[in-house]
């Protein structure tokens, strides 16, 4: 299957809540932007502590979760935006339900593997001035998710997103945000991920101290 990109979106760090920087604002970008191992070039993560890195290069947050949330916040000019969540790809007709841990994708001529769930934090609410959303998402599972890239390349806008092999059948990236993020997982879940190789190592890292 396969799914057109509307937009590929990039942005630098910029002054967001005082001395606080942040690059969610991604704006579409109109020529070929370079897949790299750490994410296109040009893009920014202001905090590389939590955002960014080879298993965080790239986050794909569902256009259609835009609908949902235009009557959730004060200006729903906001979610015209293809990154207004900090999204680099700009995507429709697929949600963290259609998609795994592991399954991989050719993004124009890159090839790239999906590596977790997107953690919500207090970024998404200060940008849409929507209080309550980090919990919100937690609670509708609507996160988006995150890309390594395994192979790099180029994309730009009107590729495609072609799925090419699906990974970890029974977890869904829905189901992985639900068991890690949202707290609704058994043991033997937290046991099932932490063992499990295309999962993001700190979110294996995660499950394991679930254990105990």
């Amino acid at each position: 299957m396969k799914w057109a990109v509307e937009a590929i979106c990039t942005g630098t760090a910029r002054p967001f809540n005082g001395a606080e920087l942040s690059a969610i604002a991604k704006r579409p970008r109109e020529e070929a932007v370079q897949v790299l191992i750490e994410g296109l070039a040009p893009d920014e993560q202001a905090d590389r502590r939590v955002h960014g890195g080879p298993e965080m290069a790239l986050h794909l947050y569902p256009l259609d979760h835009h609908v949902f949330w235009r009557d959730k916040v004060p200006d729903p000019s906001l979610l015209d935006e293809p990154g207004a969540f900090g999204s680099n790809l700009a995507v429709r007709n697929l949600d963290e339900a259609l998609v795994h841990i592991g399954d991989r994708f050719r993004l124009g001529s890159a090839l790239i593997e999906i590596s977790q769930p997107r953690q919500p934090c207090w970024k998404i609410e200060h940008r849409s001035g929507a209080k309550g959303m980090v919990a919100a998402i937690i609670e509708t599972g609507r996160c988006g998710w995150y890309f390594r890239v395994l192979e790099i390349g180029e994309v730009q806008a009107g590729d495609y997103l072609e799925r090419v092999s699906v990974g970890e059948r029974n977890w869904s990236v829905s189901r992985a945000f639900k068991t890690l993020v949202a707290g609704k997982g058994s043991r033997d879940d937290w046991a099932e991920l932490a063992d499990m190789p295309a999962l993001a190592p700190k979110m294996r890292d995660r499950a394991r101290a679930k254990l105990g």
